[in-house]
């Protein structure tokens, strides 16, 4: 437990680089995210294996699936911010709203690219936003830049095969970015 915790950031990885920024309450595998309690603004990422386009291949532990709705209740209930592949179907299961749509909640849904924020392959990644106006997002990187890396398998050698290690790392300058829009979200501030 981090004292005077701004945000607390569940289902990190183990080697997360939330771990090295202040004033962050980080929940990976061995500190059970489903144990906190509240207090804080969240930034989630629930396993998401087994939501995205290869899910009938995936073979997530018991129970890893429902993690995602365990982290859509702490964003609506703490306010902040859920992370997710941009074709994650917990959209639909959970009728997340789709983007330019506030729901009952006072949540919306955008879409960036974790390029924008340095990770080496285009990754495109659904945001669930609660507690903040949408035009009170903090300004983020736009990169119109090619990636060097690709997520998957590469065609003809226009790209290189992103190594695996690299694939889930959230990059620094996103971790930051995620933090500080959690620590805006304030639930009784929204307004719809």
């Amino acid at each position: 437990m981090v004292l005077n915790a701004e945000c607390a950031v569940l289902f990190a990885r183990r080697d997360s680089i939330y771990k090295t920024l202040p004033y962050c309450d980080v929940y990976d595998i061995d500190r059970d995210a489903t144990s906190y309690r509240g207090g804080v603004p969240v930034v989630t990422h629930p396993p998401c294996r087994s939501w995205g386009n290869l899910a009938h291949f995936a073979k997530p532990r018991p129970g890893e699936r429902e993690l995602a709705f365990f982290a859509v209740d702490q964003v609506r209930r703490c306010g902040g911010v859920l992370e997710h592949p941009v074709t994650s179907k917990l959209w639909k299961e959970a009728d997340l709203p789709s983007a330019g749509k506030i729901d009952s909640f006072g949540g919306f849904s955008m879409v960036i690219d974790q390029h924008w924020f340095g990770h080496l392959a285009r990754k495109r990644t659904l945001l669930y936003i609660c507690g903040i106006n949408p035009g009170k997002v903090p300004a983020f990187p736009f990169c119109m830049a090619t990636p060097e890396y690709m997520l998957g398998t590469c065609k003809k050698g226009l790209y290189k095969e992103l190594p695996k290690s690299h694939r889930e790392a959230t990059p620094l300058e996103l971790a930051i970015w995620l933090v500080e829009l959690a620590k805006m979200c304030n639930k009784q501030r929204a307004v719809a």
